[in-house]
């Protein structure tokens, strides 16, 4: 049996389907978001991988019981030197001498080498992992098309560090993001406008309080460069380039223009 969402269906009906034995779960974000898939899974505590696709990209999400186990991306699982340097546990001069020397190894066996070293704790590999897969969850909140697909048949290697984390915190963070990111959408409907310094006499940008990411936005504002192209570059999520454009409207630093093709 199998369940095909492809519209916005009661919650109530589908955690119901759910709890019937090798029923499969697919649709599309279009008509079912992710935020909603996650309290599915919380709520039948569901055991399985969810792969979600969309533009080319793949994101696997393994659960155990209702709660985050592992995730994969679209070249398979990663490696944990990788998860460890993406949260800055582990200096990105040292990441590629590691994984270059844990490469044949097993996930578990670099994170004994690692504790063995002295250059993390348990406590501090465990912690990272966690803080890397919510990193994926957090992206895949914004992916508003793509197809779905949950099997109870597929279970996460065998040889690779497993966490235990809740979904509740994430569903409402989830939620509250998606309530900002559509506020947010209103005010700047497209990224592949630009952005331009606005003309206000005496004003001197360089004494105004901004932080670390609206001075790397400030630092790439130009007519030319689309806010998506902004984003990539200051390495900002779709919601994180807004958040800072409209601050930046807001204080009457910039206005958004038309791309001036060179």
């Amino acid at each position: 049996p199998e369940l095909t969402v492809y519209c916005h269906t009661s919650i109530i009906f589908l955690y119901l389907c759910a709890l019937k034995e090798n029923m499969a779960l697919n649709g599309n974000l279009s008509g079912f978001s992710f935020v909603q898939l996650l309290n599915l899974i919380n709520l039948a505590k569901k055991t399985g991988a969810l792969t979600v696709e969309n533009e080319g990209r793949t994101a696997k999400l393994f659960f155990r019981d209702g709660k985050f186990v592992s995730a994969s991306l679209q070249n398979g699982h990663v490696p944990l030197v990788k998860m460890l340097a993406g949260v800055k546990l582990i200096p990105a001069s040292l990441a590629a001498q590691l994984a270059e020397r844990y490469k044949n190894i097993s996930e578990k066996e670099a994170g004994i080498f690692l504790m063995n070293s002295g250059l993390l704790s348990q406590t501090q590999i465990f912690s990272g992992i966690e803080a890397y897969l919510q990193e994926i969850v957090r992206a895949l909140f914004f992916w508003r098309e793509g197809d779905f697909n949950f099997s109870d048949r597929e279970l996460p290697p065998s040889d690779i560090i497993l966490v235990n984390l809740d979904l509740e915190n994430l569903i409402i963070e989830g939620s509250r993001n998606l309530s900002e990111f559509e506020d947010l959408a209103k005010e700047i409907p497209s990224l592949d406008m630009s952005l331009k310094f606005s003309a206000r006499p005496g004003v001197d940008i360089h004494k105004i309080n901004l932080n670390a990411s609206e001075w790397r936005v400030v630092s790439l504002v130009n007519s030319q460069r689309t806010m998506k192209e902004i984003a990539q570059t200051a390495r900002l999520d779709e919601i994180g380039i807004r958040r800072i454009v409209y601050n930046l409207l807001q204080a009457g630093l910039v206005e958004i223009v038309r791309p001036i093709s060179i």
